[in-house]
């Protein structure tokens, strides 16, 4: 059970460092202003947020596309359309497709996922529901992942769930051209 999201913003985003997001993403897809000019309430934590962020997207062991699956599985569990809105923007660069997006919203047998990618997506169950990895779990996840890996999913998966608390919390809004949950309608029509 989730309890209801703000449907305001509880901290505004920092004008001026909306701005300066704003310029430096002109030519990205993403736009992740209001995330960026709301945690700046913060500068040490903004600051090393960023930078974890960044090694856990874009310099860890797992594939891109793991590491797309693991996060929006995160944000689905967590009830956090901000975070999902954002990374269904990267899985889609990333080469994911709109039925598979949905999918992660699914129960694990809906989807046709490889079975690296259904043990993936169950480490993440986990993690979610009870903060461990079950030995049943741990034993298929690392039949299909390295240890390196198995510790950036790990660390990727519990990032995305402060994340998700963080921006669920404090209200973030959507940015423009983000989009908010999947339907099944949208990958059939």
């Amino acid at each position: 059970m989730h309890l209801p999201r703000p449907t305001t913003p509880r901290l505004e985003p920092i004008p001026k460092v909306a701005e300066r997001a704003r310029e430096a993403m002109e030519s990205s897809f993403a736009n992740a202003v209001n995330v960026i000019a709301t945690i700046a309430h913060s500068r040490p934590i903004s600051k090393a947020f960023g930078e974890y962020a960044m090694a856990i997207l874009y310099r860890g062991d797992l594939s891109r596309r793991d590491v797309e699956i693991a996060v929006l599985r995160m944000g689905w569990n967590c009830q956090s359309v901000y975070e999902f809105g954002q990374h269904t923007l990267i899985a889609q660069a990333e080469g994911m497709t709109d039925e598979e997006i949905y999918l992660v919203t699914r129960p694990i047998p809906e989807g046709n996922w490889t079975p690296a990618e259904a043990a993936l997506l169950q480490v993440v169950d986990d993690l979610y529901s009870d903060d461990c990895v079950p030995d049943a779990t741990w034993d298929e996840a690392v039949s299909h992942f390295s240890e390196a890996e198995m510790v950036h999913l790990i660390a990727a998966s519990g990032c995305y769930r402060m994340v998700s608390g963080l921006l669920n919390s404090t209200g973030v809004e959507r940015d423009e051209g983000v989009p908010g949950w999947p339907t099944a309608s949208s990958v059939s029509g």
